[in-house]
């Protein structure tokens, strides 16, 4: 039995006619733009967010960049992230001249609350709660950090559609909630897309000036914008998988659920769910000291993986310039080294999922072989 790390098809066989009908639809309605349905998948996906907007983009990124920047921050400002971040996150503080400053993760691999305030300094403009592998953050303490220190708070939410802490969803927590539904998200496109939502209107109609060329009418330009729309085929086809979204996340939850019972090693951790976090399991990620060994023992079984993520930002060839090294932040690099994520993703069948708990089951690494 052959099991990969991802397999994107399955979901769309699982609805394809809509999807199909959809598609035509489309492209029989002769408007690509910034029509129909992107204002239709605005509203939808505000109401499923719990926000009073939603303005489509044309990628996770481009919401974070647009954020920052329609946010007022830049050169001379700092932004806290967590140091596990993906590169992403980061991108979207320097793309707009600011400085990344980095805090370790908690144990649930998000941003450590109790680090933040010991990196705030008079520059500090922002903190940037990333909900890593569709987990929830702890959003009360953040957000109560940010509240006193007076920082804007925004939310990444690329891998946490519908993650919600304490009922509250991801998103909602700061000023604005930044997504991506790049395909193997849990909301995912059939190509590059994202969105922010936000409880401010007006900030949400600078959202959709910049978007278009800084213009609300045509022609007639506000401000210095971009080229960054959700375009009418993705829109279209995030609305049918809308619909599905609560019986696709439970079908995660199903899947970890199991994963969570059933494996039982001592050379492997598995991760821990945050009081008060409703996760949607955007990642499996396990950790252990063997992770090579593991690596090869499940691919000579034909199980495969992936590492999200082997290299912390701070660590990358792109971020030389701030000068960090090896031991700046051991956390985020022990878990660059150790991190895992066993196969998961929507039409996994149970027969697939036993085979995979065997095999991380039955792994010994070789030096403990008697």
């Amino acid at each position: 039995m052959k099991v990969l790390p991802n397999v994107l098809d399955r979901q769309f066989f699982q609805h394809q006619a809509e999807y199909e009908q959809k598609a035509l639809d489309v492209l029989h309605s002769g408007w690509y733009i910034l029509g129909k349905e992107v204002s239709a998948f605005e509203r939808e996906f505000a109401e499923y967010a719990g926000a009073k907007a939603c303005v489509g983009l044309a990628s996770g990124l481009d919401a974070l960049i647009i954020a920052f920047k329609l946010l007022g921050i830049g050169a001379g400002d700092e932004v806290i992230v967590q140091s596990n971040a993906y590169i992403a996150c980061v991108m979207g503080i320097t793309a707009n001249g600011a400085t990344p400053v980095f805090v370790e993760p908690d144990a649930y691999h998000n941003l450590d609350a109790d680090k933040i305030e010991e990196k705030i300094t008079a520059k500090t403009k922002a903190i940037l709660a990333v909900h890593l592998y569709g987990q929830a953050s702890d959003m009360s303490a953040i957000k109560q950090i940010a509240d006193k220190h007076g920082l804007i708070l925004v939310e990444d939410c690329a891998q946490s559609h519908g993650a919600a802490f304490k009922g509250q969803k991801c998103g909602t927590f700061g000023t604005v909630g930044c997504y991506s539904f790049y395909p193997t998200k849990n909301l995912g496109a059939f190509g590059d897309a994202g969105a922010i939502v936000t409880n401010d209107e007006k900030l949400a109609d600078k959202f959709r000036i910049y978007r278009n060329y800084g213009s609300e009418k045509k022609y007639h330009n506000q401000m210095l914008g971009t080229n960054s729309r959700l375009d009418e085929m993705q829109a279209g086809l995030l609305r049918v998988k809308l619909k599905y979204i609560e019986e696709y996340t439970g079908e995660r939850q199903d899947i970890c659920g199991r994963y969570l019972n059933e494996i039982r090693n001592p050379y492997i951790k598995l991760p821990k769910i945050r009081d008060g976090a409703t996760t949607v399991w955007h990642q499996f990620v396990i950790t252990t000291d063997y992770r090579d060994a593991l690596i090869r023992f499940l691919e000579s079984k034909e199980i495969f993986t992936t590492i999200h993520y082997p290299i912390p930002p701070h660590l990358s060839e792109a971020y030389g310039y701030l000068n960090y090294r090896e031991g700046s932040f051991p956390i985020a690099e022990k878990l660059a080294d150790s991190v895992l994520s066993l196969p998961l993703y929507n039409g996994l069948a149970r027969e697939e999922q036993a085979y995979v708990i065997a095999a991380v089951n039955a792994f010994v690494p070789e030096k403990e072989v008697l």
